[in-house]
C-alpha cells in the first residue's frame, strides 16, 4: 500500500513547465558601468575644481590624465562589481510547484502558488523590482544556498519579498505575463 504525503507543493502535472528568468551578466556590467560613470564624472570634476581653487593650474597633459580616469575607473569598478556578484546574480523560476527566486546576493526562496497573495512590478528600466506578497510568512521556504537573507519589506503588517528583475532575461514584461498566466487574479 502506497501513501502520498500531504504537501502544499504536491502537484500532478507536467514536470517540464518551468520558465526561468535570470540576470544577464552583460546587462549587469553595462548598467553598473553607466551608473558608476554617472557618479564618477561629477566627483572627478569636483575634485578638479577644489584643486584649482587651492591654486593648482592644470596643463594640457592633465586633459589626457583626466580623460583616462573618466574612462578607465568606471570600467574597472564595474568589472570588479560583476566579478564579486558573478555567481550570486538574481534569478526566478516558475513551475507547476510555484516560484523559486533569489535576489542578487541573497539566499533562494520557494513559494507555492497557493501561498501567493499578490505580485506587482515597481520601478522602471534596470531598477524594476518584483514585489511578491505571500498570504502569510510561513508559506515561503528559504532554500539552501549562499548569500544573505532574502530581501523583504514590511509595511503596515504586510510582508513582501523584493527581487530585482529590471535586468532579467527575458524582461520584466515577459515575467509579468508569465505570472499573470499562473496567477490571473493576483497580478
Amino acid at each position: 500500500m502506497m501513501h502520498m504525503a500531504d504537501h502544499v507543493d504536491q502537484v500532478l502535472g507536467p514536470t517540464d513547465d518551468t520558465v526561468s528568468f535570470f540576470q544577464d551578466r552583460g546587462m549587469v556590467y553595462v548598467t553598473a558601468l553607466w551608473v558608476l560613470a554617472a557618479a564618477w564624472l561629477p566627483m572627478l570634476l569636483i575634485t578638479l575644481l577644489i584643486r584649482m581653487a587651492a591654486g593648482y593650474r592644470p596643463v594640457a597633459a592633465d586633459i589626457v590624465v583626466y580623460a583616462e580616469f573618466t574612462l578607465i575607473v568606471p570600467a574597472v569598478l564595474a568589472a570588479v562589481a560583476l566579478l564579486i556578484a558573478w555567481r550570486r546574480l538574481g534569478w526566478l523560476h516558475t513551475s507547476v510547484h510555484g516560484l523559486d527566486f533569489a535576489a542578487t546576493g541573497r539566499r533562494p526562496v520557494h513559494l507555492p502558488w497557493s501561498g501567493i497573495a499578490a505580485v506587482a512590478l515597481h520601478g522602471r528600466g534596470p531598477f524594476t523590482e518584483l514585489v511578491i506578497t505571500p498570504i502569510a510568512e510561513d508559506y515561503a521556504t528559504e532554500l539552501a544556498g549562499a548569500g544573505g537573507p532574502p530581501r523583504v519589506r514590511r509595511r503596515g503588517g504586510e510582508y513582501s519579498y523584493i527581487i530585482d528583475v529590471g535586468l532579467m532575461s527575458p524582461g520584466p514584461e515577459v515575467l509579468l505575463a508569465e505570472l499573470h498566466r499562473r496567477l490571473p487574479s493576483k497580478v
